[in-house]
């Protein structure tokens, strides 16, 4: 991303593309071997990304963040209520075409992994160590992120056991 600046009109200053919010899991839990991160798979080109989605009418964004990682991934969890960043990526809207997504983050710690769910078989999921989940995302404001969490991520866990 060349430039994440808004300008006065709610449009990316670079590309002058409309904005819109999403929310995201940073889905993750502890084995024997330290932490891991969830990556999923888009629908469409199968790059490697994390759970999220638009904002739900009547849930707070963390709550919003857990049912996409419910329905995309399959797992469920604690999902904290402080955002631990933002990354930005471009998506086609059904009604207003090209539009640039500003997603927060939310930490979802794994407790429950299931096989069934309702994304099953359009999406793949691997848990990775943080650096690598971190190289294999596209968008590089979520690489940041995800070596950030890094940092962090034996902190976040210990708090949350």
């Amino acid at each position: 991303m060349k430039d994440a600046r808004l300008s006065s009109d709610g449009a990316f200053a670079s590309q002058q593309l409309p904005v819109m919010r999403q929310v995201a899991a940073l889905c993750h839990r502890q084995t024997q071997a330290g932490v891991e991160v969830l990556l999923i798979s888009t629908r469409g080109s199968g790059r490697w990304i994390i759970p999220k989605g638009w904002v739900i009418t009547g849930l707070s964004d963390a709550d919003s963040a857990a049912r996409e990682a419910w329905e995309e991934a399959g797992v469920t969890g604690h999902c904290d209520t402080r955002r631990i960043g933002s990354f930005a990526h471009a998506k086609h809207h059904k009604r207003l075409g090209r539009v640039m997504c500003l997603v927060d983050v939310f930490p979802l710690r794994v407790t429950e992994v299931a096989e069934s769910f309702p994304e099953a078989g359009q999406r793949r999921r691997v848990w990775l160590k943080p650096d690598e989940a971190a190289d294999r995302v596209f968008a590089q404001d979520l690489s940041a992120l995800i070596r950030g969490f890094s940092t962090v991520a034996d902190r976040v866990v210990a708090r949350k056991a």
